[in-house]
């Protein structure tokens, strides 16, 4: 053999050993893909509602794992005890609306999107009370610390009377899920200045601080003792909403349970 055929050999081997290597690389980046596809797929149920419906998506996931001692700041009306909350609406509203949420959620970002107006105009209207828990399942499954920082965010939002209107700016601008945007407390600090009137030095210390992280903690700590299959999860009256029309719920079918309790509870005298 010519030491050109032999060089020649070697490059193809070379060559060879190089191609092989790539191709078992390749099939482990799919192996690795499949495999979380497949626990994504297991943690995830999506049911599409028709006639004008949107497409609720379930998320779930451990959370962050952490959770808060006894001691911790509450925001103002804020209420405390084992599943801290955040109301909004009318205190007397004959209907509560449970919502428990992660502002890095894609599918709770879903759910306001499609559902926020009629929410809206039923908490307006003084219809409906809603309650948030806010939870941190995508920091604690693909890391990061957006969910905390973004909740502590509209807790100091809910000081100034402003909670509502920051919780809809921040799904407004959810970042794609494996984007950490939300960890950002200047870029959190930004976004609050959509809300007119809520920055302040008291509210950007606040944010900066973290002084509801510990709130948020405890929220997210219920969330996982309470067994929910994931956020978000929306209870209407204690009903779990994704059991009703199976899982094809729309936002006026949401308005008519509503008003149609409405009337149960007046024309019983209540």
């Amino acid at each position: 053999m010519n030491q050109k055929n032999h060089d020649g050999q070697n490059r193809d081997g070379k060559s060879s050993a190089r191609e092989r290597l790539q191709a078992q690389r390749a099939k482990e980046r799919t192996r690795s893909r499949r495999v979380r596809q497949a626990v994504v797929a297991g943690a995830v149920v999506a049911a599409l509602a028709v006639a004008g419906g949107i497409a609720v998506w379930v998320s779930s996931g451990g959370g962050s794992g952490s959770t808060a001692g006894d001691d911790f700041a509450l925001p103002k009306q804020a209420s405390d005890g084992a599943k801290p909350a955040v109301p909004v609406g009318a205190p007397g509203a004959r209907s509560t609306l449970t919502v428990w949420e992660d502002f890095r959620c894609p599918a709770c970002q879903q759910f306001e999107t499609g559902f926020r107006p009629v929410i809206h105009e039923l908490q307006d209207s003084g219809k409906l009370r809603a309650e948030y828990h806010l939870a941190t399942l995508i920091d604690g499954n693909t890391g990061g610390s957006g969910s905390l920082n973004a909740a502590n965010a509209a807790l100091c939002a809910q000081d100034a009377g402003k909670f509502r209107q920051l919780h809809d700016v921040l799904y407004a601008n959810q970042p794609p899920e494996q984007q950490d945007r939300f960890a950002d407390k200047t870029y959190l600090v930004k976004l609050a200045g959509k809300v007119p009137g809520l920055v302040t030095d008291t509210f950007t210390t606040c944010v900066r601080s973290g002084r509801y992280d510990g709130f948020v903690r405890k929220s997210n700590a219920a969330f996982a003792s309470a067994g929910f299959r994931g956020t978000p999860t929306v209870l209407l009256n204690g009903k779990d909403l994704a059991q009703v029309k199976g899982g094809q719920l729309t936002p006026d079918d949401l308005k008519k349970m509503v008003l149609d309790a409405d009337k149960a509870k007046t024309s019983g005298g209540r």
